[in-house]
């Protein structure tokens, strides 16, 4: 009878400690799966960083050639305006307090 109760101890803390380090291997492989998806998860940051820094240069090459068409419009409209407008000559007119 002692023999069985030594025999169910010793059963017992071995499944005890199997179960403590199945317990601790699982946490650390959560632990590097935690990791490998923090580091995934900077690089899609920094991606994505690089992606709005992209459209951003875009976005300002795009307005400043805006800039241009809408200034050379404007130059062309003022000088299609100038050159429409009749050239008026100056009336010299003779004033009869200067007689």
């Amino acid at each position: 009878m002692v023999v069985f109760v030594e025999v169910v101890v010793v059963v017992v803390v071995v499944v005890v400690v199997v179960v403590v380090v199945v317990v601790v291997v699982v946490i650390e492989v959560v632990v590097v799966v935690i990791e490998v998806v923090v580091v995934i998860l900077r690089e899609v940051v920094v991606l994505l960083l690089v992606v709005v820094l992209v459209v951003e240069v875009v976005v300002v090459v795009v307005e400043v050639v805006v800039l241009v068409v809408v200034v050379v419009v404007v130059v062309v409209l003022v000088v299609v305006i100038l050159e429409a407008v009749p050239k008026v000559r100056p009336v010299y007119t003779i004033s009869s307090s200067t007689q």
